[in-house]
C-alpha cells in the first residue's frame, strides 16, 4: 500500500545544548559568544532569531554537575562546566518571546516530583502556555555525588523512577479542575473547593500527599520530550513522549524509529501523531557547497587532539587513548573493547574506523564534529534537500536544529535555509497558535478527574 503523500509540516527546533555551539571546538571560534553559558543576552538573542524564523521551540541540555575526567582535556572543553539551570533561564527568556515554545531538561533522578511539577507550572502560566519538559533519568555519575549518593542509580531503576516521577507530577498539575479559581468578588468565592483534588501518592519512589498550590497550566501539562534511544527508553517514549529528540545517521534508521515509536504510542492507547520525531540535526551552512566545506574544516581544525581523545576514549568506554598515534588507525584490540563496552557511540566509532580505516585524527574529528548526531553540509539547497526527503520519507516530523556555532550558525540557517523550505511549503511562515501544544498539533490532555 502506498502512503499519500505528506500533507502537514516539518517541525523545527533550536537545539542549544552548548552555549558556544554544538562543534566541540565553538568556543574557539571567533564568531562565538566566547561568555555564552553565563550571557543572558546571548539566549536572548537566540532565542529571538528562532522566534523571527517561526521555530517551534527552543530545547537547553542540562547536567547537575560539573563533567568528570581528565582536567588536561576538560580545561579546553567548557561542555557542562559554566552554564545556567535551565528552568531559571525559560522563565527569563519567557519575558522576551511570546510564540516560541521553550524546553526545558530535568532529571528524574536528583529532583522531587512536587518542587518541579510548582516550577514547570509557574513557567507555562508565565510564558501563556509555551512551556515543554525533556524528561532526563542522568548519566552521569558525578550527579550522585552531588545529592548524598555514592553511586548512581541503575539503569532500569532510574527509569522506573521517572516513569512513576512523570504520573506524579502530572497528577499533582491537576490538583484543581481547570475551571476551580472563581474569584467572584459579588460572592466572596475564590475557588471551588469541590474542584480540588488531593493526589495522595504512595509508590515505590515517592510518598506525595499534595495537592499543588498552583492551578492547573494553560496546556494542562507541558509538552513531554525524551531523548533516550535504549529498548528501556523506547517503552518510556511510547508511554509518555510526544517529542522524541533521539539521533539518528541514516533514514533507514530514521524509518524504523519512527514506525517503532507510533507503533509504542498506537500500543498504549495513544494516537501516533501524538508523538514527534526530531533528531538533531547539525547543519555547516554556506551560500555554496565550496563555502559550507570551508567552514567546517576550519571549525575541524580548532578540535585539540586533548578533546579529540578525551571524546572518543569516553565513546569507547573510557579506554585510555593518550599514548594511541594520530595518525594511525585504531586498533583492532580497541575497536573489540569498543564493541564490548555495548555504547552506541562506542558502535558508531569502531564502525567508522573498520569500515574506512579512520585514523585517530580523523575518528575524532568526524566524532566530535557531531557530538553523536547527523551533519550536514552545504547550500541552503542542499540542506533543504536533505531535509525533505527525510521528512517526506516519514523519517522524521522535524528537526532539532543544533548550529556548530552560536549565534552566526543559527542566523546562517535561519536567514538562509527557513526561507528555502517555507518556499517549498514544508515549513509555516506565521504560528498556527499561541501555545506550544498548539504549534505542535499536540492535543491538550484532560485532567485525569474530568476523565473520570
Amino acid at each position: 500500500m502506498t502512503e499519500t503523500r505528506r500533507t502537514d509540516r516539518m517541525k523545527l527546533g533550536g537545539g542549544f545544548f552548548h552555549p558556544t555551539g554544538n562543534h566541540v571546538a565553538s568556543w574557539l571560534h571567533p564568531d562565538a559568544q566566547i561568555d555564552a553559558g553565563t550571557s543572558f543576552r546571548h539566549y536572548v538573542q537566540i532565542t529571538q532569531t528562532a522566534e523571527r524564523a517561526k521555530f517551534d521551540l527552543v530545547f537547553v541540555a542540562d547536567a547537575v554537575a560539573t563533567r568528570p575526567g581528565d582536567l588536561q582535556a576538560l580545561k579546553r572543553w567548557p561542555q557542562y562546566m559554566a552554564f545556567f539551570d535551565p528552568l531559571s533561564l525559560m522563565a527569563g527568556l519567557a519575558a522576551v518571546t511570546t510564540h516560541i515554545g521553550l524546553v526545558a531538561t530535568a532529571t528524574t533522578s536528583y529532583n522531587e516530583p512536587y518542587t518541579l511539577a510548582r516550577r514547570l507550572a509557574s513557567i507555562d502560566h508565565m510564558s501563556g502556555g509555551r512551556c515543554g519538559w525533556n524528561v532526563v533519568t542522568s548519566s552521569n555519575v558525578s550527579e550522585a555525588y552531588n545529592f548524598g549518593r555514592n553511586e548512581h542509580f541503575a539503569h532500569g531503576e532510574r527509569y522506573a523512577r521517572a516513569r512513576e516521577f512523570v504520573d506524579v507530577v502530572c497528577g499533582l498539575l491537576d490538583s484543581y479542575d481547570d475551571d476551580a479559581f472563581l474569584r467572584d468578588r459579588s460572592s466572596a468565592i475564590y475557588f471551588d473547593p469541590a474542584k480540588l483534588h488531593v493526589l495522595d501518592h504512595h509508590g515505590e519512589n515517592f510518598t506525595v500527599r499534595g495537592p499543588l498550590n498552583m492551578a492547573r497550566p494553560p496546556q494542562g501539562y507541558p509538552v513531554l520530550a525524551l531523548a533516550s534511544a535504549s529498548d528501556t527508553g523506547k517503552d518510556l517514549a511510547g508511554r509518555i513522549a510526544e517529542i522524541v529528540f533521539s539521533p539518528l545517521h541514516t533514514l533507514d534508521d530514521a524509518q524504523a524509529l519512527y514506525r517503532e515509536l507510533k507503533g509504542r504510542a498506537a500500543g498504549y492507547g495513544r494516537a501516533p501523531d501524538q508523538i514527534k520525531l526530531m533528531p538533531g540535526l547539525n547543519p555547516v551552512v554556506g551560500r555554496t557547497e565550496a563555502e559550507a566545506k570551508q567552514k567546517h574544516a576550519f571549525l575541524q581544525s580548532l578540535i585539540h587532539p586533548d578533546v579529540g581523545r578525551s571524546l572518543l576514549s569516553t565513546a569507547l568506554g573510557n579506554i585510555d587513548l593518550s599514548d594511541c598515534p594520530l595518525d594511525e588507525p585504531l586498533s583492532e584490540a580497541i575497536c573489540v573493547v569498543g564493541l564490548r563496552n555495548g555504547r552506541s557511540e562506542g558502535r558508531q566509532v569502531v564502525a567508522m574506523a573498520r569500515e574506512e580505516g579512520m585514523t585517530l585524527r580523523q575518528s575524532y574529528q568526524r566524532f566530535a564534529g557531531a557530538r553523536g548526531q547527523r551533519t550536514v553540509i552545504g547550500s541552503p539547497t542542499q540542506i533543504a534537500d536533505h531535509m525533505e526527503e527525510w521528512f517526506l520519507a516519514r523519517g522524521v516530523d522535524g528537526f532539532l536544529v543544533q548550529p556548530p556555532v552560536l549565534p552566526s550558525g543559527l542566523d546562517d540557517f535561519v536567514d538562509l535555509v527557513v526561507p528555502e523550505l517555507q518556499r517549498r511549503g514544508l515549513f509555516r511562515t506565521e504560528y498556527e497558535g499561541t501555545t506550544l501544544r498548539e504549534n505542535l498539533q499536540l492535543d491538550r490532555p484532560a485532567s485525569r478527574y474530568a476523565a473520570a
